[in-house]
């Protein structure tokens, strides 16, 4: 079963499974905005945000992120694990692209994507240096890139106090992941070269970045 403790909830073949814990956590941090999800008494509810991911907490590491304090998500006590889920780069596989189309024409279309699910106990806190120590680490992972980063501390210390006090921080220890590089692994050479050309020759940045995902 490799890093999971029991049978995986998303459907993943052998072929597009993933199970490298590093190679889990690099597949996390390429995902920009991830989805946690919880059931409740009142149903399913999920919110999009930022993550970002301590990997020396815990055997799978720990998530971290926060939620608007108006947000009812963190009021709603969840019936067993929160889920996260991370999703990569994806794209439309047309079958025109394999070349066995012209052999015997038995193809379909499919979809070919990155994504990992991260189960875990959703805890929510209140404690305005936990929250200011979140929002500090995300903001350098994601300005991180820029010639000149903007820092927190860029802004007025009760100005940053007063921001807080409108959000709720989010600790997810994992508890198991599920890996998927779903990439036509399951084609043929030449079938999987096709694909890769396809893709290539898209004019959306998501389909060619799935295209050099492609393995020859």
């Amino acid at each position: 079963m490799g890093i999971n403790a029991r049978e995986p909830a998303m459907y993943i073949p052998p072929a597009f499974r993933v199970e490298d814990l590093p190679d889990l956590h690099a597949m996390m941090g390429a995902a920009r905005l991830p989805s946690l999800v919880t059931a409740t008494a009142e149903g399913l509810i999920s919110t999009p945000l930022p993550l970002f991911l301590a990997p020396e907490e815990g055997p799978y590491g720990t998530l971290y992120g926060h939620v608007a304090r108006a947000n009812p998500h963190w009021k709603l006590p969840a019936l067993g694990e929160a889920l996260a889920i991370f999703m990569g780069p994806d794209a439309y596989v047309s079958p025109s692209w394999y070349p066995s189309k012209r052999e015997h024409h038995k193809v379909v279309p499919t979809w070919n994507y990155v994504a990992v699910h991260a189960y875990g106990p959703a805890e929510f806190f209140e404690d305005a240096d936990r929250l200011l120590e979140v929002v500090t680490r995300l903001t350098r992972q994601h300005e991180a890139p820029r010639a000149e980063p903007w820092a927190v501390s860029d802004a007025p210390e009760a100005f940053v106090r007063a921001q807080l006090r409108g959000i709720v921080g989010l600790r997810l220890p994992i508890s198991r992941l599920e890996g998927k590089r779903k990439l036509s692994q399951n084609r043929e050479a030449a079938d999987r070269a096709g694909v890769a050309e396809g893709l290539a020759a898209s004019e959306h940045e998501g389909d060619r970045e799935v295209g050099r995902l492609i393995p020859r």
